[in-house]
């Protein structure tokens, strides 16, 4: 008889989890050295912090969190059997992600309108690398979430949930830490 194993508690596939921690793995590195380089020129930095648009990235934490109940109610529906509720959740927070990245994309051209760019200051560097790879993650969600929808097993659901509860809580990590953190 086969021992229990602990792979065998993780919902989900065993490839997706490792994917999700590969990639929270990326995040924490750019955040540590975002924070190490702050250190550096802290007054910069706060200079430069002070001209994003807190309100539209509070706004989006609001979407995309929200977005990450759709989805796992999504997954809850189709345990329960209820397939057109758990599609009709999953295209919901999928336009959701659409509504974040229209959002976060505002803000990417305003501030390319103020001159702002990656090499204006070390903060902008960061600023639009982690936040323009985390925009690429929910745009890979934005495809998958429909994807796992016409193809909506409760396994599928289940993975595709878990990713993109990986890509809200990178945002809950991003947020205060580019946005708000002096």
């Amino acid at each position: 008889m086969r021992q229990p194993h602990a792979s065998d508690e993780l919902p989900g596939e065993l490839l997706m989890w490792i994917l999700i921690v590969s990639e929270l793995a990326v995040f924490a590195a750019g955040l540590a050295v975002f924070l190490s380089v702050r250190i550096t020129d802290p007054e910069g930095f706060a200079q430069a912090q002070d001209m994003l648009d807190r309100r539209a990235a509070g706004i989006n934490t609001v979407v995309l969190i929200t977005s990450g109940f759709l989805a796992a109610m999504a997954y809850r529906m189709r345990q329960l059997g209820q397939r057109g509720k758990a599609r009709l959740l999953l295209i919901s927070a999928a336009l959701l992600g659409v509504l974040f990245l229209w959002i976060k994309g505002a803000e990417f051209a305003s501030k390319s309108a103020a001159g702002i760019v990656w090499d204006t200051h070390p903060f902008f560097n960061f600023y639009f690398l982690l936040t323009g790879f985390h925009a690429a993650h929910v745009a890979a969600g934005v495809v998958l979430l429909p994807l796992v929808a016409w193809r909506d097993t409760v396994e599928n659901i289940e993975d595709a949930t878990a990713f993109w509860h990986m890509v809200d809580l990178v945002w809950v990590l991003l947020f205060p830490v580019i946005y708000l953190l002096r």
